[in-house]
């Protein structure tokens, strides 16, 4: 098949419009009371919160504004964990997974709130590939209905499978240059292109200069165990790969998708582009990595479903990948791993609900005592 490709090396993600002033880089010594690694969903719900509880905060990106997995992903808003909600139930345990499912639903609407314009309440469905896959939606519906949960069988032109009405999509670099605004004009500090070279104590030291809080954040998802090596072996960094045509209307898709146990997953915005990510599985081992430049075997396979099993025929306009973190329970890491340094992190891909949930208890248990969500989310009991 020949494959219809701009240059890989662009990477440039469907949602950035190219409108954004990039931030300034540090530059020589300054304090604050708390210090946050990361620019993206969960770092940037992480300064708000740490601002509604009047600290003084300075925000730090190795790249910028949502250059990472919060701004490159998918844009979907799915309620629940990494597991499906029946396994969910046999994994983390019933009372668990539905407090989990509970809280993603309400994060959702907040998420809304606090980035108004940017979420799309339109449902999503799990279309099923195989006979195999067909049966668990079965479980999976059982599962959710029996809690009270609103799910629909779905039976159409695109498959059989579910609808889950409280799921939505939305745009999540917008919603994180949105987050950045409010958060400068709430009196945070931001720093851009300021990779860390060192956390010595509570001091973060960059290229340009450092920054001596009183607590430090690491609020990343890719690469986290590189910032941190006391998680390598609990966090992995993969790459997750997308492609987005021009606007088409040969398909009409009212809702994201997600298809072979979620490893395609796709979506129509609201100007007819069609972005699609997935087959990650089918890049083999080096899919693990934390090379976040789109690869040929992955974008021939994005490429070949979109046009033999979409039946999409429009340009193929952008391609592009990111670095999310993962770990083998599917639920993140939120802890203080070194005295006043807290880690958030490896959401399995759902870190843009789970990674603002994240954001909200480590603020909590950090400032507040409080490590009950801490605990739910994570499994651990918070230091």
């Amino acid at each position: 098949m020949e494959i219809d490709r701009p240059p890989l090396s662009a990477n440039v993600p469907v949602w950035d419009d190219g409108c954004w002033t990039p931030l300034p880089a540090l530059q020589g010594n300054v304090s604050a009371d708390s210090c946050v690694i990361g620019l993206g969903g969960s770092g940037l719900t992480l300064i708000n919160e740490l601002l509604r509880r009047d600290e003084r905060v300075i925000g730090l990106d190795a790249s910028d504004v949502g250059a990472g997995a919060a701004g490159r992903n998918g844009g979907f808003l799915l309620a629940g964990t990494y597991d499906f909600y029946h396994d969910a139930i046999v994994r983390h345990g019933h009372a668990r997974a539905r407090a989990i499912y509970g809280a993603t639903i309400a994060e959702m609407a907040r998420l809304a709130e606090e980035a108004p314009g940017t979420v799309r309440f339109v449902g999503s469905k799990r279309i099923a590939a195989t006979d195999a896959e067909l049966a668990d939606c079965r479980m999976q519906y059982d599962a959710l209905r029996a809690d009270g949960w609103p799910c629909e069988w779905h039976d159409g032109a695109d498959g059989q499978g579910l609808f889950l009405p409280t799921d939505g999509a939305f745009d999540p670099l917008t919603r994180c240059r949105l987050l950045a605004t409010t958060a400068r004009n709430d009196g945070a500090t931001l720093f851009a292109h300021s990779p860390v070279i060192e956390i010595r104590g509570t001091s973060v030291v960059t290229p340009g200069g450092t920054v001596h809080a009183g607590r430090v954040f690491v609020a990343v998802d890719g690469r986290l165990e590189q910032l941190l090596p006391e998680l390598v072996g609990r966090v992995r960094t993969a790459r997750l790969q997308m492609l987005a045509t021009a606007p088409t209307a040969e398909l009409s898709v009212p809702c994201p998708m997600y298809y072979r146990e979620g490893f395609e997953y796709w979506q129509q915005l609201p100007d007819g582009r069609i972005a699609i990510g997935g087959f990650r599985d089918k890049g083999g081992d080096g899919e693990w990595t934390s090379d976040a430049t789109p690869s040929a075997v992955v974008q021939e396979q994005l490429e070949r479903f979109l046009r033999d099993t979409l039946r999409v025929s429009a340009p193929i306009t952008h391609r592009w990948a990111a670095s999310a973190g993962y770990t083998e329970t599917g639920l993140p890491v939120i802890e203080q791993v070194r005295p006043n340094v807290w880690a958030l992190g490896g959401y399995s891909g759902t870190g843009n609900v789970i990674g603002a949930l994240a954001a909200r208890a480590v603020a909590a248990a950090a400032l507040g005592g409080d490590t009950s969500q801490v605990t739910l989310l994570s499994g651990h009991i918070a230091a």
